[in-house]
């Protein structure tokens, strides 16, 4: 088949070598020269930790392609570093006890560590904290080099083709008609627009069970020694719906969060980039219309927890940034996938899941369609 994709980013991109996977023939578009959007703002984390019953599956079925990926294309970064969430309260390290001790904890690759465990597990943790817990199948990539790794791979095919700084215009009888008057047609249009839910998207698909998040993150100088795991701190207990349960209601019920971060909806995540800087984050803006500001007192209250953490001062920061992504409102619902007409796929809505999610979310829009 012909195959036209729309929208260069990890869910484009997924879908793309999903295609190529299967023998197809493959026309790439991306309105800018390279990727921009949420794909390379984000921390490159495959997160396994939390996640729902209902997308757990999903989860590891996509670490699983993310691992055979790297084997041909290393230059994904794929690192199966695993993670801790660091807990600091009696009551944070009981949501941790709880989920340790689940039936499922296994299936999770969870363990709960003592201070001392933490340590010999991740020597830079030499900070203040009751204790960790450990998610040994999560992993990270590297968001702002995969994409480029993937493309050259496809390349080789012979079957790929990428047409940078091209905006489709219109889909009509599945042929794309771009903004320089070109039209590629083709047997099925995969349309994965990212957070650009208006445009090209809503003339196909009108308005989509979709909303708009915003984040802000920053990322340092090298640190000067290893970060063997991601990091989060025990916020994420709150925010990740895999961690329901008594221990947490008595969480939220006892310990209200710290004022900054309960305003900016906030989890500390935080992941060493092979060049040895953290990527450090996040931040959830829901209401538009979103700032164009990005405000320090999330960033400096990250610092703070960070630097409690390793128990040192954290490098200079060198950038900052913000992001938005698409997701959906329906909260157990991975991605929005409608078909406007026949043969034509709109696709988006993976939340902050996308880099975790997007090789699983193609292979089963592949499966879908007939691909």
């Amino acid at each position: 088949m012909r195959v036209t994709i729309i929208g260069g980013g990890i869910l484009g991109t997924a879908h793309a070598l999903e295609a190529i996977r299967r023998g197809h023939h493959v026309v790439h578009l991306e309105r800018e020269v390279e990727a921009r959007g949420a794909t390379v703002r984000n921390f490159g984390l495959v997160w396994i930790s939390g996640r729902s019953t209902v997308e757990l599956e999903t989860t590891l079925r996509s670490r699983e392609l993310w691992e055979k990926l790297a084997a041909d294309v290393p230059g994904v970064g794929f690192r199966p570093a695993g993670s801790i969430t660091l807990v600091r309260t009696p009551a944070e390290l009981a949501v941790a006890e709880e989920a340790a001790n689940r039936s499922d904890a296994g299936h999770r690759g969870f363990t709960l560590l003592e201070p001392g465990e933490v340590r010999a597990l991740n020597p830079a943790l030499r900070g203040r904290f009751l204790g960790g817990l450990h998610c040994s199948l999560d992993a990270a990539v590297e968001s702002r080099q995969a994409l480029p790794a993937i493309r050259e791979h496809l390349g080789a095919s012979g079957r790929y083709t990428f047409v940078a700084g091209v905006e489709a215009r219109s889909v009509e009888n599945r042929a794309v008609r771009d903004d320089r008057g070109n039209r590629h047609r083709s047997d099925v249009v995969l349309v994965c627009a990212g957070a650009a839910h208006g445009g090209l998207v809503r003339d196909l698909a009108g308005e989509l069970p979709v909303r708009r998040v915003r984040l802000q993150m920053m990322q340092t100088e090298p640190l000067g020694e290893k970060l063997t795991t991601a990091i989060a701190d025990a916020d994420s207990f709150r925010y990740y719906p895999g961690f329901a349960g008594p221990a947490l209601n008595t969480l939220r019920a006892n310990e209200p969060q710290h004022p900054v971060a309960e305003e900016q909806h906030m989890q500390l995540l935080c992941v060493q980039r092979l060049h040895g800087g953290l990527t450090i984050g996040d931040t959830h803006e829901y209401s538009e219309p979103f700032g164009f500001d990005v405000h320090e007192a999330p960033y400096a209250y990250l610092t703070d927890v960070v630097e409690e953490f390793l128990g040192r001062r954290l490098p200079p920061i060198r950038q900052r940034w913000a992001g938005v992504y698409s997701q959906c409102l329906e909260p157990n619902q991975l991605v929005c996938r409608t078909t406007p007409e026949d043969d034509v796929w709109v696709i988006t809505g993976p939340g902050g899941r996308g880099m975790t999610l997007g090789p699983a979310i193609a292979e089963q829009t592949a499966d879908l369609i007939g691909l």
